[in-house]
């Protein structure tokens, strides 16, 4: 009896859940995801000090501005983000991730990653699926005091900065993210 009481409030529980996520979402046009990426690199250099001087000094920035990540046990994550080379857009790609263990719930949160060097930048495009931590490895960048970036002591060809709604947040990594190029 107790284990079909278990099994009962799992099933309830797992409902509530699914009820309380949000609705699946269309695919982004080019023109929203363009928008959405903008406001967050607005956002992003308006928050962190040195962030404006970095991304001029990136040969490609790749922003996501909404990677949502969702699990009960499996969990996934996928966002869809676009290139800018140069002012200029430069294609369009998706970040997908999976993972098992421990995990209850929907979180939303941008992905802000910048290519340091022409090298990193070209390996990153001639891949039809760049895998984080096998094709290339993505140094995520924290803040330090008072909220700044130290431009001269990023040295990495490929760093990364991952932001919640509040500001930039931490400890967290990409590894395992696979990210594609993607028509729109």
């Amino acid at each position: 009896m107790k284990t079909l009481c278990a099994v009962f409030c799992c099933l309830l529980f797992g409902v509530a859940v699914l009820m309380a996520a949000p609705s699946p979402a269309k695919a982004a046009t080019a023109a929203e995801i363009n928008a959405s990426a903008n406001a967050t690199l607005e956002s992003f250099v308006r928050q962190i000090q040195g962030a404006r001087e970095l991304a001029n000094k990136s040969v490609g920035v790749l922003v996501f501005p909404s990677v949502v990540k969702a699990g009960i046990g499996i969990g996934g994550e996928y966002g869809e983000g676009v290139l800018i080379m140069q002012g200029d857009v430069a294609g369009y790609y998706n970040l997908i991730s999976a993972s098992f263990g421990f995990q209850l719930g929907v979180q939303e949160r941008s992905v802000i990653i910048m290519f340091m060097t022409k090298d990193a930048l070209e390996g990153f495009r001639r891949r039809a699926g760049w895998k984080v931590g096998v094709d290339g490895s993505i140094a995520i960048v924290t803040v330090g005091v008072g909220g700044a970036i130290d431009t001269d002591k990023v040295v990495s060809p490929v760093i990364g900065f991952i932001l919640d709604p509040k500001g930039l947040m931490y400890n967290l990594t990409l590894e395992g993210s696979k990210i594609s190029r993607i028509d729109r």
